[in-house]
């Protein structure tokens, strides 16, 4: 039986297109391989896992279990930056993962540098992996940190894509996502909003004078982190919307 016809056995929608990105990319399967991948979509296991990679802002990124999978919607934060008029030389990524939020945006400022900051061992390697696939690892800094705990300087940008999601919620999330991306990088405590917290009462202290904050937040709590920020003395510039009209990303000056 072919690839197509084990992943459409396994439940597999658009079989065929799933089976041919597949074997472009692994062309000499062999029978067992065949079984298991099918067996492994048939669990929800998301196609970028079994491949190794995902395609985010036109470039492919490796990633591993202690990642993330890069979402379309946060490319939205990488035209709010590309869209700043501001300076844009030196970048922080606070909770990098896969490292496509920084990477994307220095392989589109050829003049920026930037340090990539998680809290995962195994992140940072697939960070440091991506930025040589990309080209920019001479402009890139890998911090092992908790947060702002090791990172030292100014920069004229900080951006981060935080866990968010409240800790009540995860048991109910798509099997895709609760099953195969890291907890610590969805579980945003029981208000899901812990992490803006940190990012919010500490961004000042890292930015150059008129810097700018970008932070990817959850559909529903716009408002409720925009008053963090205030109650942080920073000012809301604007509220960035994704591709389903959502509002997803905060731009924020102190």
């Amino acid at each position: 039986m072919s690839l197509k016809d084990k992943l459409a056995a396994a439940g597999v929608e658009n079989s065929a297109l799933e089976s041919r990105w597949i074997l472009e990319d692994m062309p000499d399967l062999s029978a067992v391989q065949i079984n298991d991948i099918a067996a492994r979509r048939g669990r929800g296991e998301p196609l970028s896992r079994i491949l190794g990679t995902r395609e985010f802002y036109g470039r492919r990124f490796s990633l591993n279990e202690f990642t993330l999978d890069p979402r379309a919607d946060s490319e939205t934060l990488i035209e709010a930056v590309l869209r700043y008029e501001g300076l844009k030389n030196s970048i922080l990524d606070l909770g990098a993962g896969t490292g496509c939020l920084i990477i994307t945006l220095l392989s589109e400022l050829p003049q920026a540098r930037g340090v990539a900051v998680d809290i995962s061992t195994e992140a940072l390697k697939i960070v440091h992996k991506n930025a040589h696939t990309h080209d920019v690892q001479h402009r890139l800094q890998c911090t092992e940190s908790n947060w702002f705990d090791s990172v030292s300087g100014l920069f004229d940008i900080i951006i981060s894509n935080p866990p968010y999601i409240k800790s009540d919620v995860i048991p109910d999330l798509e099997e895709s996502v609760k099953n195969f991306d890291p907890i610590l990088a969805l579980d945003g405590g029981m208000s899901g909003i812990e992490p803006y917290k940190i990012l919010l009462s500490n961004a000042k202290k890292f930015l150059v004078s008129g810097g700018r904050m970008f932070i990817e937040i959850g559909f529903d709590q716009a408002d409720e982190v925009a008053r963090l920020g205030a109650d942080a003395g920073a000012t809301l510039i604007h509220m960035h919307k994704d591709f389903g009209d959502k509002i997803r990303v905060l731009e924020i000056a102190f």
